[in-house]
């Protein structure tokens, strides 16, 4: 995690609930990554919400994952207020904002992608939507989730092939905390640098519909994504969102690893 720091002086984390989140927003996430895409092969970054916090707070070993990340940006709106108390410009950088962005001015720096994760008609939606709304994209490669762990020589199979597929940026779309152990495992290797986006795939598909503006304004994505799924999400918001306001107003410390 030092090492990173010490290396791009420009990323300056900030403590929310007890988790180092990049103190950054799309214009400087877009701005840094375009200056050192080249370097950063075998990197990744983490998209940190209020659940990822509480589970890396409550978690040592996921903790360590979203530390050593090049950076973790703030996906979640409580994470960019409570970061912009420190600093100021700390703004949202959703995933799939941030596919976005880069999707635009991938043609101008001749960018390729590859995307691991989901399933295969998903991919195939995905790939279609992705076609027609950025006419050129380099699809360098797609892969479905196995929807298990990997045995070690799968992992370094998996890495093998998105470093052999030219790639510039893998997206990683397994869902926290699986995609963030991934690449916490896989760096180091020839891979480009792993961006993990969770459902971001699903949204750029047209699968899944994305909040409106003024509820992800208002903190209420998790409201939004709620109403669509409540039976699966209603325990994980109700549990994520009340640690994360005690750990808040408590400034209760983290589980230390040992």
């Amino acid at each position: 995690m030092l090492d990173c720091y010490s290396k791009y002086p420009e990323l300056k984390r900030v403590p929310v609930i007890d988790v180092p989140i990049t103190g950054t927003n799309m214009s400087s996430c877009i701005q840094f990554l375009t200056k050192h895409i080249d370097e950063l092969h075998g990197e990744y970054v983490c998209v940190s919400n209020a659940h990822t916090s509480v589970m890396a707070h409550d978690d040592p070993s996921y903790w360590a994952c979203q530390a050593e990340s090049v950076m973790s940006v703030p996906d979640g709106k409580p994470l960019s207020v409570l970061g912009s108390k420190s600093i100021e410009s700390m703004d949202r950088v959703t995933g799939p904002d941030l596919m976005r962005e880069i999707f635009k001015i991938s043609n101008q720096y001749g960018w390729s992608h590859y995307f691991y994760g989901n399933e295969q008609k998903n991919l195939d939606a995905l790939k279609q939507s992705l076609q027609k709304t950025y006419p050129g994209l380099n699809i360098a490669g797609m892969e479905p989730s196995v929807f298990r762990p990997l045995t070690e020589n799968e992992k370094c199979e998996l890495s093998k092939r998105i470093a052999d597929s030219g790639a510039d940026f893998a997206w990683i779309a397994l869902g926290a905390p699986r995609q963030e152990v991934l690449m916490y495992e896989l760096k180091g290797g020839p891979q480009p640098l792993m961006i993990g986006v969770g459902g971001a795939f699903n949204v750029l598909a047209g699968v899944v519909p994305e909040a409106p503006i003024w509820m992800q304004d208002l903190s209420l994505e998790w409201l939004y994504r709620l109403i669509q799924e409540p039976k699966r999400l209603f325990k994980r918001y109700l549990i994520t969102n009340t640690k994360f306001l005690f750990y808040e107003f408590t400034g209760a410390r983290r589980k230390e690893g040992k």
